[in-house]
């Protein structure tokens, strides 16, 4: 439903209320005042005969009556053009921000409101209501392609779990250690599972609570290697850490930056063989570090290079569903972190058995005093 026809009528009316005043007190003037005015300057331009002074005085009110009527006239289709250039300038873009309004608590996200590109208050307005509608889209389709993905990934688990305990049930399986590993595995995926869609959510939402300082980024890559080593160990991976010949300093959270590398090293490790090795470098390229992950593993095809940090990507979906690593979020994360630093974290492979470099890129910071 649109009110620009009643907002046009108030408008109008309005100014029709003003104009009336003036014609009002264009009355009191012209008739009640004037003429005692004009006798005046009669008499002082030495003119004393009464009927040439009505003769006057008459001539001014037919004079005051037509100019005043026209001027009426003029001021009422002024007033008319003026409602309506307000409408289309004001009114209408009221309107569409209206209608736009009730369509975004329905649910449904209409093409933008449009307004004249000047500076004024509508206009700014109208910039405004475009960006909130915009981030609320974002935010809806965030939201439901999160809700879809969530439950494709619960599906797995779930159905893997039912089967057990109805296999227990029919005294099909044995309460073995061998059965409640799997099913503690499966806890564990969704455990893990939901863990990451609250940071997912986080990120999505720019609360992540970051607390940046000034970090060593060589004490970074030894924590996370150190953190990583009993896992590489038991997989037969070598991880080895390339310190850079300068301090390199970052402005970062520290514990988001060891969850990055630590989702960083455990998708190559996950990717790459026994034998295979892992190594993780920090260096500075003039105004920026750059941190490298670089595996000897089962590389990506180019055309995969990008979607490898969507959510819930996996490129190989049979070796996933059987050993139920990962959450399928890791890169996700690692990427949505990094950029709420004011980074970016990249991927480069020359393709499937090449292995796979992935590289942080954040801004470098002055070495803190003392030292």
């Amino acid at each position: 439903m649109t009110h620009i026809g009643g907002l046009a009528k108030r408008l109008l009316i309005a100014q029709i209320g003003v104009i009336a005043i003036a014609a009002v007190a264009l009355i009191v003037v012209g008739f009640l005042i004037t003429p005692s005015l004009f006798r005046y300057h009669l008499a002082m331009a030495g003119e004393s005969d009464p009927l040439v002074q009505q003769h006057a005085l008459e001539a001014l009110a037919a004079t005051v009556a037509v100019a005043g009527s026209a001027a009426i006239v003029v001021a009422l289709v002024a007033a008319a053009v003026t409602s309506w250039f307000l409408v289309l300038r004001i009114a209408r873009p009221l309107d569409q921000l209206a209608v736009a309004a009730q369509d975004i608590e329905a649910g449904r996200f209409p093409e933008r409101v449009t307004a004249a590109e000047t500076q004024d208050e509508v206009s700014i307005l109208v910039t405004a209501f475009n960006d909130m509608a915009g981030q609320l889209e974002r935010t809806e389709t965030f939201r439901l392609r999160l809700l879809a993905d969530l439950s494709h990934e619960l599906r797995t688990p779930l159905a893997t779990l039912e089967a057990y305990i109805d296999g227990i049930d029919d005294s099909v399986l044995n309460t073995d250690p061998e059965t409640l590993a799997t099913m503690r595995n499966q806890v564990e995926r969704m455990r893990r599972l939901a863990g990451d869609l609250g940071v997912i959510t986080a990120a999505g939402e720019h609360a992540l609570g970051l607390e940046i300082s000034v970090r060593d980024a060589s004490d970074l890559i030894q924590a996370a290697r150190a953190s990583a080593a009993p896992r590489y160990d038991a997989k037969d991976v070598n991880l080895n850490v390339t310190d850079p010949n300068l301090p390199v300093f970052v402005h970062c959270d520290a514990e988001r930056m060891q969850q990055v590398l630590s989702n960083l090293l455990e998708n190559s490790l996950r990717h790459t063989p026994p034998g295979g090795s892992v190594t993780l470098t920090a260096r500075l390229d003039h105004d920026q570090v750059l941190i490298t992950v670089q595996d000897s593993g089962e590389g990506i095809p180019t055309d995969k290079l990008e979607v490898v940090f969507e959510r819930f990507t996996r490129l190989d979906e049979s070796r996933m569903a059987s050993d139920g690593s990962g959450s399928g979020l890791g890169l996700t994360i690692a990427r949505d972190i990094v950029r709420g630093h004011g980074g970016e974290l990249s991927a480069a492979s020359a393709g499937v058995g090449s292995g796979t470099t992935m590289t942080i890129r954040m801004p470098a910071a002055i070495k803190p005093s003392g030292n």
